[in-house]
């Protein structure tokens, strides 16, 4: 290896020629090589050059490796990991997903091992982590990027459990008041299910599983989703197609995704995908655009096994006893003893809880463990598509999770593609738990052509946002995708806003995917006109909320009174006087605690708004006075509330300065001193909320948990003038110029050019690096 400046020269084995890596200000790897086999090759070295901490603890979680590096206590989380890893045959995994991907993810782990090595040879390489942790990065095998599924977004098992406990608990019109169900469905306990036998931590094991230990304390709900949408050239200013998506998750440190471009013969691909995972799963490719949100299908249930008193591993099945199956594993522990684990499976999945006492055992089904479905693994298939037809057809084969998939082409083409395999319940709907014994069984996957789909819409225009987007004729109660869609807040704003105009640039679109307008607060502002209080706080508190434009900004006084009402005031005295009138007094506090359970980043806000909207007879024979009632009684202590966290002058009083975002390093605790400079970026302060089209979620202390830190708008066509933004930056080292360069850009609503041509990357490039062919270490 030889250095000089800004420019880089490194050997890597298995490569067949040099590969060149150019670095642009933003941070971004443009990789050129002579053949996809080095390219891929040189994603895998570049990822970990950039993301290896990040990758390997990602590894490490997924394969339940992490008490051997991190000590006792991550044990029980390795033995969680373990249950839902791939155990089927890796031969027809391979092939499921097209021709070539074990050898492109092959080629990628070669690419992550080399710089592995590299550290492990030369210690200047090592990220800090490391040497702070003092352990090694490991060597990965091909298998492991297919293997680990348990970093997916995945549905519906959270929902069918908190509803049977609601249901066990309080009965169907306090489910009611949880979350909506979207077609409007009626519940039907299945014939056979005890829900009494269902334990309220059921899902613990889950959870671990699905989790990582560093963000169990973290809200649940709210956090991922995201926009996309496309425009057709009728809908533009220059008459050429454009296409968003700024997908939501967690708000992390480094950053989730990892943006790239990938140039070889036959393949010019650039966008981001997850720097574990080989090829780029949003973007572009020079042909076509491409794009995806959350389209949450059920594929998960909860089985239900009644177990033989005389031997708790035994379930009943059919007409009979039908025997677990045991896999013992060795999970080793740094500073202890290796632990020996017994992991049980049923014939439909892990099982996760058992409880001999009464009779009873619990097991996942989900179609995330069959062959094909090792999360965004399957972008390999669509990723160089020459057009709309051949993206079409890759998402027959497309597994999970979930997506609604966008495209756009040079030629005006636009279009929608939901895909992901929807289990077959022949006479079950997947919205509870179910009995074990044999009589809910799937019957295979629904044809991913049966799900609708748009091609050349007729107002120019399309977008998703994970809300209910099955046109009115689908046949969901024979066809079930799923009764758990997301509010539709955030695509109400998005259609009303797109329709508007035939003008749109790709500023236009990076502006709208900041939008901070609150639709819940814009539909609540009404019942306020005519209000009047004799307490002076009230008073004050109904003028700011009247004449305030219902966005959400950083610096607004009454976005910061809102959300404090609406979220922790009047929507729990709402929810209060609907249970009162459901349930005896001495249990409605247990049964708020239910439907507004405090770890939640945001309820269902669909249940608020129809309350005060739509009550019936749910607030009791005068719904209007409960409703004025209910306002006036929770504005006063909001109005208190926001004096003591912003002091006592509404006009000084900024919804940034309680919302801000401030990423910490998933491991900030355990690195210590040394790293507290670079263990955290920020704080800054935020707009909006998890009902915005920037989705900005929170939890309990206002912190933003989750939204958009990856963004990204297509210029189809004009492909050098399409953007991005990606935060806090696209390096994980803390020592490299890219790790939080962004923080700043992004917490200000900007973007930055996402460069194409070679011509114009040449121009912005800061760093060079070459991979050269290079030998096998005491070779």
């Amino acid at each position: 290896m030889t250095e000089s400046g800004t420019a880089a020269t490194f050997e890597v084995p298995g490569l067949s020629e040099p590969v060149e890596i150019l670095i642009d200000r933003w941070g971004v790897p443009h990789l050129y090589a002579a053949s996809r086999a080095d390219l891929f090759l040189a994603q895998g070295f570049n990822a970990a050059r950039d993301r290896l901490f990040q990758i390997d603890l990602w590894r490490r979680r997924g394969l339940g490796l992490l008490a051997e590096v991190l000590g006792p206590e991550y044990a029980e989380h390795d033995c969680a990991a373990r249950l839902f890893l791939y155990r089927g045959d890796m031969a027809t995994e391979w092939q499921a997903y097209g021709p070539d991907t074990e050898q492109v993810t092959t080629a990628f782990v070669h690419g992550i091992n080399a710089f592995v090595t590299l550290c492990r040879t030369q210690r200047a390489y090592l990220p800090p982590e490391f040497r702070l942790l003092d352990y090694e990065p490991a060597y990965w095998q091909p298998a492991d990027v297919a293997r680990i599924r348990s970093h997916g977004l995945y549905y519906n098992l959270h929902d069918e459990v908190q509803r049977a406990l609601t249901l066990r608990d309080f009965g169907p019109e306090v489910e009611g008041l949880r979350k909506v169900r979207e077609p409007a469905h009626e519940l039907r306990v299945p014939e056979g299910l005890d829900l009494s036998v269902i334990p309220d931590d059921v899902l613990r094991v889950y959870r671990m599983a699905t989790t990582p230990p560093w963000a169990a304390n973290a809200p649940r709900q709210g956090i991922d989703g995201s926009n996309n949408w496309v425009l057709a050239p009728s809908r533009t200013a220059t008459g050429r197609p454009l296409l968003a998506n700024d997908p939501h998750r967690a708000v992390t440190l480094p950053a989730l995704r990892y943006l790239a471009h990938l140039s070889a013969p036959g393949l010019d691909v650039i966008g981001a995908g997850e720097p574990a995972l080989p090829g780029v799963s949003i973007g572009h490719n020079g042909r076509l655009a491409f794009g995806l949100t959350i389209f949450p299908i059920d594929q998960e249930d909860l089985y239900v096994y009644r177990t033989d008193p005389a031997d708790p591993k035994r379930y009943a099945y059919g007409d009979g006893w039908e025997a677990m199956t045991k896999v013992t594993e060795t999970i080793p522990v740094r500073g202890g003893e290796p632990v020996t684990t017994d992991l049980w499976f049923t014939r439909h999945g892990p099982v996760i809880d058992e409880r001999p006492d009464r009779a009873a055992a619990f097991a996942v089904r989900a179609a995330w463990l069959e062959p094909g479905m090792a999360p965004y693994l399957g972008s390999m298939d669509y990723m160089g598509a020459a057009g709309p037809d051949a993206f079409v057809a890759a998402m027959e084969r497309w597994g999970a999770p979930g997506e609604n998939q966008v495209y756009a082409a040079p030629d005006g083409t636009t279009g929608w593609r939901p895909a992901g395999r929807v289990p077959v319940r022949r006479g079950w709907d997947g919205t509870l738990p179910v009995p074990g014994d044999g009589r809910y069984e799937w019957d295979g996957h629904h044809p991913v052509g049966a799900l609708p789909s748009v091609r050349d819409p007729e107002d120019g225009w399309f977008a998703t946002a994970n809300q209910l987007n099955l046109p009115a004729e689908y046949p969901n109660a024979e066809r079930t995708v799923t009764y758990d869609w997301y509010a539709p807040y955030r695509h109400h704003r998005l259609a009303e806003t797109l329709a508007a105009r035939s003008d749109w640039t790709a500023a236009d679109c990076v502006a709208l995917q900041n939008d901070y307008v609150s639709l819940p607060a814009r539909e609540i502002q009404p019942l306020l006109a005519d209000l009047t209080a004799d307490d002076p706080r009230v008073r004050d508190g109904l003028k700011l909320l009247r004449d305030w434009d219902a966005s959400l900004d950083a610096d607004s006084p009454a976005a910061a009174l809102f959300e404090i009402w609406y979220r922790r005031h009047l929507r729990p005295e709402l929810l209060r006087r609907a249970l009162a009138r459901l349930l005896p007094e001495e249990r409605v506090a247990q049964a708020l605690a239910r439907v507004l359970p405090a770890e939640d980043a945001s309820a269902d806000p669909r249940v608020d708004l129809s309350l005060l909207l739509a009550p019936g007879d749910r607030l009791g024979p005068d719904p209007d006075a409960a409703i004025r009632a209910a306002i006036l009684t929770s504005l006063g202590p909001a109005m208190a509330e926001t004096a003591e966290l912003l002091g006592p002058d509404p006009d000084a009083w900024r919804w940034g300065a309680l919302h801000q975002a401030h990423p910490h390093h998933p491991l900030a605790a355990l690195l210590g001193a040394e790293a507290a400079g670079w263990s955290s970026v920020g704080p800054a302060p935020r707009g909006g909320s998890g009902d915005t089209v920037s989705a900005t979620a929170y939890g309990p202390g206002f912190r933003q948990c989750g939204g958009a830190t990856f963004r990204l708008v297509v210029d189809v066509g004009s492909w050098d003038d399409s953007v991005a933004m990606n935060a806090p930056g696209q390096s994980g080292d803390p020592g490299s110029p890219h790790y939080r360069d962004l923080f700043e850009p992004w917490a200000a609503d900007e973007a930055f050019p996402l460069l194409y041509s070679r011509e114009r990357i040449e121009e912005h490039t800061t760093a060079r690096i070459t991979l050269v062919p290079g030998s096998v270490p005491g070779e």
